[in-house]
């Protein structure tokens, strides 16, 4: 089977499916029951075709309108341009001198001649009542004025699926639609032969049953929608910084409101339309709204920022001018339809065991009906009554057709791959508590298989709160335990080299320093620029004189490509000066002079450069991060446009910033390593600093190899082949060098890769590794969108904890299709064989739709909801070649089935001696004997599903408060059907003697089944 599955529902992957795999599925699955439910939570491809169309169509629309713009900005420069615009009598009554529809039209059509014409940006900001240093009065009715006049940054949402709508798919199912006409015939029969109320009780039996079939079905199904709705709620929370009322905050994407300042970082989401107010070297990524691969330059003279959009390098202040559904993005999203996220391989997989089965129960079902049909003509050309046919004649002929319809509603395990769905929600909701945010299904059973982590160092093995503790300045070494310490060491250091220093830390710097509304000073920023600022503050640096002393030029940001920052200030004294900070070897190679010990900058000599990197290796060991400053002169000749200088720069000094291991991330570790899931620290710091991490993470051990990607990117396909799986560590390592290391990890040595990533570069790692785990807190929204799963604490822990919960997933939907398939097995054999054997069948269609709910939903239920254990960590992973459907479960299906089939046969052919059942009731009581057996043996089956290995399968079960009460119901249910159910059950109440052997039948499968787990098999 595992083979027929591979070669043909094989070719969907956890992600990036071609269309031509996800529809070849599709067109195999042909035998399905209902449509609607079994195909829920898969991609609509017709929907997706037409939402593509429709995309194709607004990017072309778009890329004209920009077009029209540039040319439009040739021949608008130097006129004087004025409007005859009047802000309807609403805007200004509410303080405002523009509306929301005059705003849209110019960011939206890119329409710099309407935009000169209101003033420029400035202007704009004036009739938004806003200030471009203070951005806008946060009192509420000033904020609420604004909602009213220019809406508010939400979408609209499709509106949600109520209960009523489950219930009438639930109907949608065709072999219950088969069973109403079924049980409308039989009512009208039976009620034409009988009369009532005797005539209508197996009609009514079967409508009853249908009825609890849809209405359970319907609340497991909607229950599940409503787990999904929250997560796509908590996908869509981002936060951005804005000034309000002079204050830097951070507020929700959806408090934006037009007139906001919001301040924007690579690889940030353009949250809004707005226009450029002020930054260096922007780079917008349009290809969500035009298609354009090319990044955008955005300036002051093309100043438009649009929502959706990305920032690819750079950083700036925008003000808002459009939010919600007036922004292009907002109206793509809105003529878009939902195609769907795309299904797991695991769902794909499982409807393809569905498939085979039902074709199967198909045929059992058809030779059921022929043989149940011959025996009652048989039967009749005996009597010689084969000419004359009566109503019960037409009844048990219907009756017949009722077991085959209902041996393809037991046959066909359409809850296979709902429990697929049903298992990733209750596991997705759970990991929410835990601090992992699943972005895409597939990722809950992919990490499950991963033989792989490929870390980031920086926040997810460490803490992320960095200090300066170190630093070699004019050739002195000295220790910053304590703040106190910190003025002394500046009072040691020559006055002209402190201002240059100062200069260094609050010019050339992402971060910045601000007072908080409680008048604090604060600190904000990424940890590292947050540690370096605050050195300087301690060294009694002022950040807002420095900043207002020199006027910045040219600000080139940082990047994991090039290691290091510059910027170029305009000194106040005339000329130009860069600073330049970054990785300790990259920036030290670019110096040519330093700072001596008396503030006087001398040629680097090949002695003082030996003392430099031996401090730089000094602090390394000491797992300290180093960062090298420096800075040059570069005359009075410098504009924007040129690029700052590559080398030629003086060291003005060293600094080692401590960021301390992660608690439990040692142990974490050793619990992977004991999984069979090996981890690697991918980092872009010095080697030793990486290395000196790595080995108090547990992760370097004494026969793995520590590179750099400078080496690693030297090596050939066949170097690369022997060295990659000895490889722990990698320092000084770009975006290209990681995704190098995931696609030979995933290509060449078939490994199941996860990859840590925060910044805009780790992006196509993220894309092209298994699972991309995203930083919530130090991540970009670029790596979060190319993101799995969004780690929400940074924390490398967690991420243990989602492979955990992959495994469990992967083993809960293994321990449900072994039990349905159980029960499949069971329930067809035992009604063919009697039907071809005794000409009658044991089970009806009521109690075949009992035992479908059974072994379906509540089995579901039951099964895919168990919490993961520690014992999951202790296994070794499945890997990418692993069978689904393995030996083991293959042994525990066939050792319960047959069982199982020997208990029912055995009361069916001795039962009524055994028990001295005669008289007119006699099959009836045998049949609910039968029946009531079967159930019990599917009740301990159950609990024997809950290990497939193991023989003790009570452990934790008290905590699977799911699992208890679906076995009370199922037990409680049952006695209800047989003691007071049975004219529309065909049943009969049993004696206690009967439901004490029934008990104790259904009880022998547990031992039985712990015998059939010692019976040794290979793995696949």
């Amino acid at each position: 089977m595992e083979s027929y599955l591979n070669e043909n529902f094989g070719d969907v992957k956890a992600k990036n499916s071609s269309e031509e795999a996800l529809q070849r599925w599709r067109d195999l699955c042909w035998l399905v029951k209902n449509r609607k439910r079994r195909f829920r939570f898969t991609a609509n491809l017709s929907k997706r075709f037409e939402a593509e169309a429709i995309r194709r169509s607004n990017q072309e629309k778009f890329r004209v309108a920009v077009l029209v713009s540039q040319a439009a900005l040739q021949f608008i420069h130097g006129l004087d341009l004025s409007t005859e615009y009047t802000a309807p009598d609403e805007v200004e009554a509410a303080g405002f001198q523009i509306d929301a529809d005059e705003l849209g039209s110019i960011v939206e059509g890119h329409d710099i001649k309407k935009l000169k014409a209101h003033g420029g940006v400035e202007s704009l900001a004036d009739m938004l009542s806003t200030s471009i240093t203070k951005g806008i009065s946060a009192s509420e009715d000033s904020l609420n004025q604004r909602r009213r006049i220019f809406g508010i940054n939400k979408f609209t949402e499709s509106p949600s699926r109520g209960f009523w709508l489950f219930v009438w798919e639930a109907f949608h199912d065709m072999t219950l639609m088969i069973l109403a006409v079924c049980a409308l015939v039989s009512l009208v029969v039976g009620l034409v032969m009988e009369g009532w109320p005797k005539g209508a009780h197996d009609g009514l039996g079967i409508v009853a049953s249908i009825l609890l079939v849809v209405f359970v079905t319907a609340t497991s199904d909607y229950k599940q929608s409503l787990q999904f709705k929250d997560l796509d709620r908590e996908k869509q929370k981002i936060t951005i910084q804005v000034t309000r009322n002079g204050f830097r905050q951070k507020i929700s994407i959806y408090d934006l409101l037009p007139g906001d300042i919001v301040t924007l970082c690579i690889g940030d989401q353009v949250p809004a339309d707005g226009l450029f107010v002020s930054g260096f070297s922007l780079l917008i990524n349009e290809s969500s709204l035009t298609g354009e691969s090319e990044p955008v330059h955005v300036n002051a003279s093309n100043p438009f920022l649009l929502s959706g959009t990305k920032v690819q390098d750079g950083s700036c202040k925008m003000l808002v001018t459009t939010v919600g559904m007036r922004t292009q993005w907002g109206k793509l999203m809105a003529t878009l339809s939902e195609g769907g996220d795309d299904e797991t391989p695991l769902q794909v997989k499982l409807n393809g065991v569905a498939t085979i089965i039902g074709k199967m129960g198909l045929c059992f079902a058809v030779v059921t009906f022929a043989v149940l049909v011959q025996g009652l003509f048989s039967r009749k050309l005996q009597e010689g009554t084969h000419w004359t046919w009566s109503g019960d004649d037409a009844m048990e002929m219907l009756e017949f057709f009722a077991v085959a319809v209902t041996i393809v509603v037991v046959a066909v395990p359409e809850g296979l791959p709902l429990a697929v769905t049903l298992s990733l929600a209750f596991a997705m909701k759970k990991m929410m508590n835990d601090k992992a945010l699943v972005r895409n299904l597939a990722a809950c059973e992919t990490m499950g298989s991963a033989t792989c982590i490929c870390s980031d160092k920086t926040g997810t093995l460490t803490t992320n709160h960095m200090t300066v503790v170190k630093a070699c300045i004019c050739e002195e070494i000295k220790e910053l335990s304590n703040s106190k310490g910190t003025p002394n060491f500046g009072s040691a250091i020559p006055v002209s080299a402190s201002r240059i220093l100062l200069q260094s830390i609050f010019n050339n710097t992402g971060g910045e320093v601000v007072m908080s509304e409680s008048n604090k000073t604060e600190i904000l920023g990424t940890p590292t620029e947050t540690a370096i600022l605050e050195f300087g503050l301690q060294l009694g640096g002022d950040f807002q004189a420095e900043r207002e002393a020199s006027k910045i030029v040219k600000v080139e940001p940082f990047n994991s490509a090039k290691k290091r920052m510059g910027v170029v200030i305009e000194l106040p004294e005339g000329g130009f000066r860069a600073h330049c900070k970054g990785a300790s070897e990259i920036v030290l190679a670019a110096c040519d002079k330093f700072i001596n010990s008396n503030g006087e900058v001398v040629p680097l000599t090949e002695a003082s450069v030996n003392h430099l990197n031996d401090t730089i290796e000094q602090f390394a060991n000491e797992a300290l991060r180093t960062l090298c400053l420096a800075y040059m002169d570069i005359g009075n000749e410098f504009s924007a446009e040129d690029a700052i200088p590559a080398k030629g720069y003086t060291c003005i000094g060293i600094v080692g910033i401590k960021d301390p291991v992660r608690p439990g991330v040692k142990e974490s570790v050793a619990i992977c390593r004991s999984a069979g899931i090996n981890v690697r620290m991918v980092t872009g710091d010095n080697i030793n600093t990486a290395k000196a991490i790595a080995r108090e993470c547990g992760i370097l051990t004494d026969n793995g190899i520590a590179i750099e990607g400078p080496v690693f990117r030297e090596k050939t396909d066949e170097e690369l082949f022997i060295l990659i799986p000895k490889i722990q560590v990698m320092a000084r390592s770009s975006p290209l060098d990681k995704h190098t290391l995931v696609k030979h990890l995933r290509t060449t040595l078939q490994e199941v890769v996860a990859v840590t990533g925060d910044g805009t570069n780790d992006a196509p790692a993220l894309h092209e590794a298994d699972i991309g785990l995203a930083m919530g807190i130090a991540g970009t929204e670029v790596a979060k969108e190319s993101a799995d799963v969004i780690i929400l604490d940074d924390n490398f822990s967690t991420i243990v904890t989602v492979a955990k919960w992959g495994r469990s997933v992967y083993i809960n939907i293994q321990k449900f299709v072994q039990f349905q398939l159980t029960v499949n097995v069971v329930a067809l054999v035992v009604n063919f064989s009697s039907a071809c054997l005794t000409g009658t069948a044991p089970l009806t269609a009521v109690q075949l739709l009992w035992v479908n709910m059974i072994m379906d939903t509540l089995g579901a239920l039951a099964l895919a909801t168990e919490p993961p254990t520690d014992d999951l960590m202790k296994r070794t992973p499945v890997g990418r070649k692993g069978n689904f459907i393995n030996n083991v479960m293959w042994r525990n299906i066939l050792g319960q089935s047959l069982f199982q089939f020997l208990v029912v046969w055995h009361l069916q052919s001795s039962g009524k001696a055994a028990f001295h059942l005669d008289g007119p009731d006699s099959d009836l009581i045998l049949n609910t004997l039968i029946f009531n057996t079967f159930v019990f043996c599917q009740v301990f089956n159950e609990i024997s599903s809950r290990e497939m290995e193991k023989i003790n399968v009570f452990k934790g079960i008290l905590k699977n408060y799911v699992f208890v009460v679906v076995l009370a119901c199922t037990i409680f249910f049952q006695i209800v059907i047989i003691e007071f159910l049975g004219t529309f059950a065909n049943t009969t109440p049993l004696t206690w003697q009967q439901w004490f052997v029934s008990i104790v039948f259904g009880f022998l499968g547990m031992p039985i089944a712990a015998a059939v787990k010692l019976i040794p098999v290979g793995s696949n």
